[in-house]
């Protein structure tokens, strides 16, 4: 009689559930049914034409496109160094940049390099589910910080010293998913003093970078030289699907994330690798998008209170509205599908982003077209008048 090998129980973990979303947008699409797309955190809009052309020369030139060093290419490390300097007034040296595939690429690594199996690591609640279900796959213990309005959804060093056991790690996120919420240097810098002061790694991620409508984002790699800083080329620079990202590693990591990098992914994509140099040079038609989807977030944070949506995180900064729809559900999985079902709209149920109590929020995506989301917001207001 046969044995059945071993499951890992690294694997078990939870659903993203907006690709679930996603999967029964399709299926509504393919039957012929159109869909109005809020619940996927990707620009609508492509890479900038600079990309595109150094793409299309790359592929008709005389390079066979192989590997390169795990830690990227010189020419693309030395262009996100001088963003920094450029846009942050930081000084950061070429050696301490690792390109990366996409910023989950770089989760992996940057997880595997700072913590053990056992290690505990704290984050806001609701967050990007991919910490936790990386966190859990790699044996770390994601530790939740339930937070609210009253916190604008950001870890305090008050939770942190709540903590009934200590942590080894800290990530935060400004903008942040779901919530789009920010940072100021104050209180990043609070953030990063409660951690060196307790031996703790921060981690932070600044995908959405760029997309802020008001108040400039503040780089943790101007505060916290040990911090590990991860960013990607999906979001403001609008190449989701070329799978790039970077990290600003310190230096007592350096050599750890290099060796896993060769092991795990070899390289990043290397046509990808020298088309986004390109990236850099294009940030007039980039912040064009950031214009329409500043002009997106207006037309919903005036509509969706007339649609009964009227309990909002501040939108500060990415391309989200997280709803508190408590007063319409205790199911918001369930009130998405019925959304999608009766409205065309797709969005996103919160219990992605919180374990707890992410059955009454509701994610909403403002990056796509203008009349897209115009077209949504009359549809939900109609949808809810006629309850």
């Amino acid at each position: 009689m046969s044995k059945q090998p071993k499951v890992s129980k690294r694997g078990a973990i939870p659903p993203f559930f907006v690709m679930e979303v996603m999967h029964a947008a399709a299926e509504r699409e393919a039957a012929g049914l159109e869909v109005l797309h809020m619940e996927v955190g990707q620009p609508s809009s492509g890479a900038p034409k600079g990309v595109v052309q150094t793409a299309a020369t790359v592929l008709t030139g005389s390079d066979p496109l192989g590997y390169t060093g795990a830690l990227g290419i010189p020419p693309l490390r030395a262009a996100i160094a001088k963003w920094y300097k450029d846009r942050y007034g930081v000084d950061v040296p070429e050696r301490r940049v690792v390109v990366t595939t996409g910023s989950s690429g770089a989760f992996q690594l940057g997880f595997l390099a700072a913590f053990d199996p056992g290690d505990r690591v704290a984050m806001a609640s609701p967050s990007y589910p991919a910490y936790r279900h990386t966190l859990t796959a790699a044996g770390v213990i994601p530790v939740e910080l339930p937070t609210g309005p009253e916190h604008r959804f950001q870890p305090t060093v008050e939770l942190l010293e709540a903590l009934d056991e200590p942590v080894q790690g800290l990530i935060v996120a400004s903008p942040a998913n779901p919530t789009g919420t920010m940072l100021s240097r104050e209180e990043l810098t609070a953030l990063s003093d409660w951690c060196r002061a307790n031996g703790v790694r921060l981690v932070s991620d600044e995908i959405y970078h760029g997309l802020t409508y008001g108040t400039d984002a503040v780089t943790a790699a101007g505060v916290n030289e040990q911090a590990l800083v991860v960013n990607s080329f999906s979001k403001y620079f609008s190449m989701t699907g070329w799978r790039l990202g970077w990290m600003i590693v310190p230096d007592d990591l350096a050599r750890s994330v290099e060796c896993l990098a060769q092991n795990l992914f070899i390289s990043a994509p290397t046509l990808s690798q020298l088309s986004a140099v390109a990236a850099f040079d294009c940030t007039e038609e980039l912040d064009g998008h950031v214009a329409r989807y500043a002009r997106n977030r207006a037309v919903l944070l005036e509509e969706l209170p007339k649609a009964g949506f009227t309990r909002m995180a501040p939108a500060d900064g990415a391309f989200f509205i997280y709803a508190d729809v408590s007063d319409m559900t205790d199911d918001s999985e369930a009130l998405a599908k019925q959304i999608l079902e009766e409205t065309g709209i797709a969005c996103t149920p919160g219990i992605d982003f919180d374990t707890a109590r992410g059955r009454r929020f509701l994610r909403f995506s403002f990056a796509g077209s203008e009349a897209t989301i115009a077209e949504a917001a009359r549809r939900l207001i109609a949808w809810r008048a006629g309850k």
